[in-house]
């Protein structure tokens, strides 16, 4: 189970992906998506949606932040919060769980809308019995 993260930096979590969705590039669905990551050094990235004209191309917002974060060399997430246009929340997709996975497997994960619900969970439950970095290490 992932560390307790305190209220505030959860709020300054969720405000980050609210702005994040600002930027996103969704001319087709017109859904702007934000995501921030608690990076394991404690700096938060945000990332949004990118959509492209060959729809398999597109990329999450919570995929965008991540790979931000593991660019700028962290390989750990504690904590991603997403923001969806929408009034209930929306928990990340199958392939971005599968991302957070790979740095976070016990991740908090906060999602939040345009209304006061909220879904909260760790990575864990949203994807158990996940197939991840521990599945390739070979045996001695």
């Amino acid at each position: 189970m992932p560390a307790k993260i305190p209220a505030p930096l959860c709020r300054k979590l969720e405000k980050a992906a609210r702005a994040a969705a600002k930027a996103s590039y969704s001319p087709y669905s017109k859904f702007r998506v934000g995501a921030a990551v608690l990076a394991g050094s404690g700096k938060i990235y945000s990332g949004t949606n990118i959509e492209n004209a060959s729809y398999g191309l597109c990329n999450c917002a919570e995929r965008t932040a991540i790979f931000t974060a593991a660019a700028a060399g962290e390989r750990i997430v504690q904590a991603v919060a997403v923001y969806t246009p929408t009034q209930t929340a929306t928990a990340p997709c199958g392939a971005c769980r599968q991302v957070i996975n790979e740095f976070g497997p016990t991740a908090l994960v906060i999602s939040v809308c345009n209304s006061a619900a909220r879904l909260e969970s760790t990575l864990d439950r949203l994807l158990p019995s996940a197939f991840g970095p521990k599945a390739l290490r070979v045996r001695r």
